[in-house]
């Protein structure tokens, strides 16, 4: 098996395309090319893991949060990144990270969030903006269904829970070939009407590019006739954090307690009454989320999830909603179980392990 498979069938699940502008998820050290002999799991790339993965003969790792953030100047040991690089180096182990494109992924970090509280009716509490259009081409009618096939295979008409999405109309195209032409249908010089379909599709912008190539190459025509279209449509099927439901609703002090036992976290700074409160309705982000306090409110959700909210974060909306701050570390340790579950699904006796050396950095007196 090679490093490049395994990133592959990662990159299926949470593409890269969808990390935030300032991310630095993929590859982070290593080569592609390269054979597997182990995988080891974690969430921060530290040198006990490393050590861990020469000892186990493991030679690739992976990890939620990148080990290389900023830009390295240099490689001379001065921090634990670049002693963990040339560590890296010189024992050929791969680094891999699934960042926030794994956050913004359905089915990623948040969705695994919710599955451990046993939420129900799990949507996207952000959904991405401004990432979607719409591809409209004309095709002949005996085309049509390998063009619509070809584009749907280069990855358009994906829609939330369904794929190979498409619209199609028929209608009369009218041309004239002239000289020069090679003309599929028609002659030259001469005015034509072909039957044609007009296909729509929904597309990612960040694969338009491999779409408009699948179609130019499946479509019969010379010179196809197509329109790419911005839309405002919000991608449902992409985004930050989750909302959904408890059935039955819960005493919220009791349901913090099991937000404390089941993210395993030693101490949850919380703010709003908790008293005579219940919670059924429940919004969170793994990280740090606090930007999205205002959207779970306006969504109605009882209590809001996160780490690494600030003191006056917790303030002004006490009667509101419940803030729990549960750590950023916390919220997000559970990322390992989808990386394994990925790899398990698609090399089910590949060597993949949890790092047993992986501790949170932060600590608690």
């Amino acid at each position: 098996m090679k490093v490049k498979e395994i990133t592959s069938a990662i990159e299926a699940y949470a593409p890269l395309y969808l990390q935030e502008s300032y991310d630095n998820a993929g590859m982070q050290v290593g080569d592609p090319n390269q054979e597997v002999t182990g995988v080891l799991l974690c969430t921060d790339v530290r040198e006990p893991i490393v050590d861990e993965a020469i000892e186990r003969g493991c030679n690739m790792i992976i990890s939620h949060h990148p080990l290389i953030f900023h830009a390295i100047k240099k490689i001379a040991g001065r921090n634990y990144i670049e002693r963990i690089i040339a560590r890296a180096i010189k024992h050929d182990i791969t680094i891999y990270c699934a960042h926030t494109n794994m956050d913004s992924a359905r089915g990623g970090v948040n969705y695994k969030m919710a599955e451990k509280l046993g939420l129900k009716n799990v949507e996207i509490l952000s959904p991405q903006e401004g990432s979607l259009r719409k591809l409209v081409v004309f095709v002949p009618n005996a085309q049509a269904a390998q063009v619509t096939q070809a584009m749907c295979q280069a990855g358009a008409g994906r829609l939330g829970n369904y794929d190979s999405c498409s619209y199609s109309m028929a209608g009369d195209g009218h041309y004239r070939a002239l000289e020069g032409a090679n003309p599929t249908c028609g002659e030259v010089g001469e005015l034509h009407t072909e039957p044609e379909t007009r296909v729509e599709v929904l597309v990612h912008k960040a694969v338009m590019g491999k779409v408009v190539a699948a179609m130019l190459k499946a479509h019969p025509y010379e010179e196809p006739a197509f329109d790419i279209i911005a839309l405002n449509n919000a991608d449902k099927s992409s985004g930050l954090g989750v909302i959904g439901d408890i059935e039955p609703a819960e005493d919220a002090l009791a349901f913090l307690e099991r937000v404390k036992s089941t993210f395993e976290v030693e101490a949850v700074r919380y703010s709003g009454d908790t008293a005579g409160k219940h919670v059924s309705r429940v919004a969170m982000c793994g990280g740090a989320g606090a930007e999205f306090i205002g959207l779970a409110m306006a969504r109605h959700a009882d209590v809001y999830i996160t780490g690494d909210m600030k003191y006056h974060e917790f303030m002004g909306n006490e009667s509101r909603i419940i803030l729990a701050d549960i750590g950023h570390y916390e919220s997000e340790h559970y990322t390992k179980e989808i990386f394994y579950d990925i790899i398990r699904q698609k090399m089910p006796n590949f060597a993949v392990a949890f790092a047993s050396n992986e501790r949170n950095q932060v600590k608690y007196l």
